[in-house]
C-alpha cells in the first residue's frame, strides 16, 4: 500500500517501444513535458482536418464537375463518405487500444491520410486518372464520358485512405495529448484545461481555412492546387509528429475494453440471482468483493458506487473463483471492482453523449441551409468581390475561434473567483449553457429566414438582403458549439476511464455522425407529413416556395426538449471519483463533501 504523497509506480513506453518502469519521482520515468509537446500534436490534429474536411467541403462539386457524377449520385457518395469518415474513430479506438497505442496509430493513421489526399492530386492532375472537362466536350458536339474503371479505383481508394487515416487519427490525437500532462499536478491540469480550448480552436481554423480559401482555389483557380496544399500539409505535419519523439510519453495498448465491457456485462448476468454482501453499506461491500492490486500505468483506481448496482454481482466471490496468485480464473465469471465501474462510466456517459447528438442537429441543418439561402441573397463583398454561398458558414467558424480565446482567458477565471472550480463552471455545464444558446439561434434563423423569403418572393425571387443577415445566428451557433462541442470533448475524455480515453476521442465523431443521419431522417419525415392533402412541404427544392423557418422552430422545440433531457440526465449523473493511487484506500464522499473537494479527473465534483 502506498504511502499518501508517494508516487505510484507507474510504466511508459519509451520511443523505442520499451517500457520503462520507475516511480513518478524517480529517473526512471519519462516526465510528461505538458506543453512542450501540443505543438507536435496540435499540428497533426489540423492538418488532418485541413485535409479531411478540405475534401468534404468541395466534394459534390468535385465529383460532379470533374467525373461527370449526377447530382444525386454525388450528394449519396459524399454522405456515405462523411457519415464512414466519422465513425471510423471508432474502429481506430479498437485497434489503438488493443495492438498498437495512440501514438503509432497516429503515426500510420497519418501516413494512410497523407496516401489519400496525393491519391486525389493525382487524380485531379494525371491526364489517365482524370476526365476531359464536359464543357469543353459538349461545345464539340460530343457526350460527357463515364469515368473508367481505373479513374473511379484511383478515386475510391484515395477516399478510403481517407477514412482510414481519420479513423486513426482522431481518436487518438486528443487523448495522446492528454497522455502528456501529469494527472496528479495542479499546474498540469490547468494546462490540460486549456489544452482542450486550444484543441479545439486550432482544428476550427483549418475548418475555416478549408471552407474558404480551400473553396475557393479549387472552385476558381485549380483543383490539383487545391488538393495539392492540404497534401503538402499533411506532409509536413508528419514530420512535425515525428520530431517530437524524444519529448513524448508513450502509453502502450491496455487491450480491447470491448472484451473487458462484454465480461463485466456477462458475469454480472450469471451472477443476477446471488445477493451483495452487506448491500446497505459500500464501504464494506467494497471490501468483500474483487478487487485485485492495479496493473499498468497512469490509471487511478474507481471506487465501488451504488448506481447500477447489479453489476457489481460481478465481483462476487465464489468457491473456485480465484487462482492462487490471486487472480481471477475466469475472467468471464469474474470482473475486478474497477472493470465494473468502468463500465458504469461508459453507462453514465452514453445519456449525455444522446443529447450532443440532438443539439448538432440543428448545427448541421443551420450550414446545410445557409448555403441555399445565400444564393439567394446579395452576396457581394464592395464591388468587386463575390463571397461563395458555400463560404458562408465560415462566420460560425470565426466566431468560435474568436470566442475561444476570451473564454479561456477573461471568462473562465472571472467565473473562478466564484465558483472556485478550477475551470470556471463544471463540464455538464459547459454544456448546458450551449445546449440553452442553440435553440435560440435556431429560432433566430427562423425570423431571418421569414424576413428573406418574403423579401424574395417580393423581387422576382432574388433577395437585396445582404448575405450578412445570416451572421447573427452564424454567431450564435459559433458560441453554442464553443460551450457544447468543446464541453463534450472536455467531458468524455476527463469521464471516460484512463484506457478508455480512445474510446472517448471516437465518441465525438459518432455523434456528428449521428447527428447527420437524423438531420437527413428529419428533413425526409417532414417533407412526407407536411405535403399532406395536398399542401406546400416545408421543405421545397426552391427555397423561396418552403417554409424554411417553420421547420427551423420545429428543430429549435426540440432543442428546448432536449434541454430538460439534459437537465434531467445531470441531475442524476455521477462524476467519476477516483484515487491518485493504485493501492491506496478510497473514502466514498458524502455528497457535501464532494461539493467542497476538487477532482482532478473533472473540473468540479459539483454540477
Amino acid at each position: 500500500m502506498a504511502a499518501p504523497g508517494a508516487a505510484a509506480e507507474v510504466e511508459v513506453e519509451v520511443g523505442d517501444g520499451a517500457l520503462e518502469r520507475g516511480t513518478g519521482g524517480g529517473g526512471g520515468r519519462r516526465k510528461p513535458q505538458g506543453w512542450k509537446c501540443m505543438p507536435f500534436i496540435l499540428a497533426i490534429a489540423t492538418f488532418e482536418n485541413v485535409g479531411s474536411l478540405g475534401v468534404v467541403a468541395n466534394l459534390t462539386v468535385y465529383l460532379v464537375k470533374r467525373f461527370n457524377f449526377g447530382q444525386l449520385t454525388a450528394i449519396n457518395t459524399t454522405s456515405i463518405f462523411f457519415g464512414t469518415l466519422n465513425f471510423a474513430p471508432l474502429l481506430g479506438a479498437f485497434i489503438s487500444d488493443a495492438y498498437l497505442g495512440r501514438f503509432r496509430t497516429l503515426a500510420y493513421g497519418s501516413f494512410f491520410s497523407l496516401l489519400g489526399m496525393l491519391g486525389l492530386t493525382l487524380s485531379a492532375s494525371v491526364p489517365a486518372f482524370k476526365l476531359a472537362d464536359c464543357n469543353q466536350t459538349i461545345q464539340s458536339g460530343e457526350h460527357c464520358n463515364s469515368p473508367s474503371t481505373l479513374q473511379l479505383s484511383v478515386l475510391y481508394l484515395s477516399l478510403s485512405f481517407l477514412i482510414i487515416g481519420g479513423g486513426a487519427i482522431r481518436p487518438c490525437s486528443l487523448p495522446f495529448g492528454v497522455d502528456q500532462f501529469e494527472m496528479t499536478d495542479k499546474n498540469s491540469q490547468k494546462g490540460l484545461n486549456s489544452y482542450y480550448n486550444w484543441y479545439y480552436g486550432t482544428t476550427t481554423i483549418a475548418l475555416v481555412f478549408s471552407m474558404t480559401i480551400l473553396v475557393y482555389i479549387q472552385a476558381t483557380i485549380s483543383w490539383p492546387i487545391g488538393f495539392g496544399i492540404p497534401t503538402f500539409f499533411m506532409l509536413l505535419s508528419i514530420i512535425i509528429l515525428f520530431m517530437g519523439t524524444r519529448l513524448y510519453v508513450h502509453v502502450p495498448p491496455e487491450g480491447s475494453i470491448f472484451t473487458g465491457i462484454a465480461q463485466v456485462l456477462l458475469a454480472s448476468f450469471k451472477k443476477r440471482r446471488l445477493k451483495l454482501p452487506n448491500s446497505d453499506d459500500i464501504s464494506q461491500q467494497e471490501l468483500l468483493l474483487f478487487s485485485p492490486p492495479m496493473r499498468g500505468h497512469r490509471i487511478f483506481r474507481l471506487p465501488l458506487t451504488s448506481q447500477f448496482r447489479f453489476l457489481n454481482k460481478g465481483a462476487i466471490l465464489r468457491d473456485g473463483d480465484i487462482n492462487d496468485d490471486g487472480s481471477a480464473r475466469n475472467s468471464w465469471e469474474l470482473c475486478s471492482i474497477q472493470q465494473i465501474e468502468e463500465v458504469k462510466c461508459l453507462i453514465r456517459i452514453v445519456p449525455i453523449c444522446i443529447s450532443g447528438i440532438v443539439c448538432f442537429v440543428a448545427l448541421v441543418q443551420q450550414y446545410s441551409s445557409a448555403s441555399f439561402q445565400a444564393l439567394t441573397m446579395d452576396c457581394n463583398l464592395g464591388t468587386h468581390f463575390e463571397i461563395p454561398a458555400g463560404s458562408v458558414i465560415s462566420i460560425s467558424f470565426i466566431a468560435l475561434t474568436a470566442f475561444l480565446p476570451i473564454y479561456d482567458r477573461i471568462l473562465v477565471p472571472i467565473a473562478r473567483r466564484f465558483t472556485g472550480v478550477e475551470s470556471g463552471i463544471t463540464l455538464l455545464q459547459r454544456q448546458g449553457i450551449g445546449l440553452v444558446i442553440s435553440p435560440i439561434s435556431t429560432v433566430v434563423a427562423g425570423l431571418v429566414e421569414h424576413k428573406r423569403r418574403n423579401s424574395a418572393l417580393s423581387n422576382g425571387g432574388k433577395s437585396p438582403m445582404s448575405v450578412f443577415w445570416l451572421a447573427p445566428q452564424l454567431i450564435l451557433m459559433g458560441i453554442a458549439d464553443a460551450f457544447n462541442a468543446v464541453g463534450q470533448l472536455e467531458f468524455y475524455n476527463k469521464q471516460f476511464p484512463e484506457h478508455m480515453l480512445t474510446l472517448a476521442g471516437s465518441l465525438f465523431y459518432v455523434t456528428l455522425a449521428g447527428a447527420g443521419y437524423l438531420s437527413a431522417a428529419m428533413t425526409n419525415i417532414t417533407k412526407k407529413v407536411t405535403t399532406r392533402d395536398g399542401h406546400r412541404s416545408w421543405i421545397a427544392d426552391d427555397i423561396n416556395l418552403g417554409k424554411l423557418d417553420y421547420y427551423f422552430y420545429l428543430i429549435a422545440f426540440m432543442g428546448v426538449l432536449n434541454l430538460f433531457y439534459f437537465l434531467i440526465c445531470s441531475h442524476y449523473y455521477q462524476y467519476k471519483s477516483i484515487s491518485h493511487y493504485a493501492e491506496e484506500p478510497i473514502k466514498i464522499q458524502t455528497k457535501e463533501e464532494a461539493e467542497g473537494a476538487m477532482d482532478p479527473s473533472r473540473d468540479a465534483p459539483n454540477k
